[in-house]
C-alpha cells in the first residue's frame, strides 16, 4: 500500500514523532497507519501515541440536561467567528431541546422535528440560519441519556461536550462534573479496564515485548522473562487508557484513581454513586478541512532528503 505526504503529516500529528521517522514507519508497514503507530512505539519513538484524528473543524460540541434527559450534540459551521455568535449558540441550544423533547432516531429525523417555539421544522430553521449568518451549517451528530442521573459539561466554549450518566441516590452533580472534566482533559479510550478487548491487551503486550527486543539492555533476556515484565506493565496501560483507572486530575480533591474519587465523594455525601456511561464529543473530530500547502512542504522535504 502506497502512502502520501498527507499520510506522513497525519502520522506526525498522531504521534509527535519526527517527519523522517514517520516516513520510515509507513515504509516499514506498507502504509498501514495503525501498524505504523505500533512500529514507532516498538522503537521507543512514540511512547504515548494517540490514534484519534486531530484534524479540526469549526462549530460547537455542546451538552446539556433538559428535564432529566441528557443531550450532547455537535453542530458545525464554516468559521469559528460564526460559531461564537449568539445566533449560532441559540440554534445549538434549541436543537438540543428538540432532541430532548422528540427523541429522534438520527439526524434526518431531527431535521423533520418541529423547532422549539416555532411552527417551522428544524430543516426550515436551519435554512433561515444559513441565510442570516451567511455560512453553511450542519448538524453532525447527537446522542442522549434518558435515565439515571445525567451531568453535562462544555469545555472551552464548545471544543468538548461531555455527558456523564450516573446511578445515584444523592445529588451527584459535582461528582459528574468532575468526572466529565476528567474525560475532556484525558480523553480515555475506555471507561473501565473490564471493557478493554483481549485483542487490545494482546497487542499492548506485543508492543512491550518488542520494546525490550529493541533495548540493548533487555534484548538478551529470555522470552518468558520479557513476557512477565510486559504483563506487569498492563496496569500502566489501563491507567493511561481507562477512565476509572486513570489518576484523578483534581488531586486537590482526591489523590488516587477516578473510581476511588467517585467512591470517596459518594461516601462524603452519605449515599451511593456509580459511573454507568458517558459520551464525549470533540468539536470537528475526524472532519477533513481544506489542506494548506503543508503537504507540499512535507513532500518537498522528503524528496530532498532522499537525494
Amino acid at each position: 500500500m502506497a502512502f502520501t505526504a498527507l499520510d506522513v503529516k497525519k502520522l506526525r500529528e498522531m504521534t509527535n514523532v519526527g517527519m523522517m521517522d514517520c516516513k520510515a514507519a509507513l515504509a516499514a508497514t506498507d502504509g498501514d497507519m495503525d501498524k505504523a503507530v505500533d512500529w514507532l512505539r516498538e522503537k521507543g519513538l512514540a511512547k504515548a501515541a494517540k490514534k484519534a484524528d486531530r484534524i479540526a473543524a469549526e462549530g460547537v460540541a455542546y451538552a446539556t440536561v433538559i428535564n432529566g434527559t441528557g443531550v450532547v450534540i455537535e453542530v458545525n459551521s464554516e468559521t469559528d467567528f460564526a460559531a461564537k455568535t449568539d445566533s449560532f449558540m441559540d440554534l445549538v441550544k434549541n436543537l438540543a431541546e428538540a432532541v430532548a423533547v422528540n427523541a429522534p432516531a438520527d439526524v434526518e429525523a431531527l431535521k423533520a422535528c418541529k423547532y422549539p417555539n416555532s411552527n417551522l421544522t428544524v430543516t426550515e430553521i436551519m435554512q433561515e440560519k444559513v441565510m442570516s449568518i451567511g455560512e453553511n451549517m450542519q448538524i453532525r451528530r447527537f446522542d442522549s441519556f434518558t435515565t439515571g442521573a445525567n451531568v453535562a459539561y462544555v469545555h472551552m466554549g464548545g471544543t468538548h461536550g461531555v455527558l456523564v450518566n450516573l446511578e445515584a441516590d444523592v445529588d451527584a452533580t459535582e461528582i459528574g462534573k468532575n468526572v466529565a472534566m476528567q474525560i475532556a482533559a484525558m480523553n480515555p479510550k475506555y471507561w473501565d479496564k473490564a471493557q478493554v478487548p483481549q485483542a487490545d491487551v494482546d497487542k499492548e503486550l506485543a508492543v512491550q515485548v518488542a520494546l525490550m527486543d529493541n533495548d540493548p539492555k533487555m534484548a538478551n533476556k529470555p522470552a518468558e522473562v520479557k513476557e512477565k515484565i510486559a504483563a506487569g506493565k498492563i496496569n500502566a496501560f489501563y491507567k493511561e487508557n481507562c477512565l476509572l483507572q486513570q489518576d484523578f486530575v483534581r488531586s486537590d480533591l482526591f489523590k488516587g484513581d477516578v473510581a476511588g474519587y467517585i467512591a470517596d465523594a459518594a461516601k462524603k455525601l452519605g449515599g451511593s454513586v456509580k459511573f454507568v456511561n458517558a459520551i464525549h464529543y470533540i468539536k470537528g473530530e475526524g472532519i477533513e478541512k481544506k489542506e494548506d500547502n503543508f503537504a507540499e512542504e512535507v513532500a518537498a522535504q522528503i524528496a530532498g532528503a532522499a537525494k
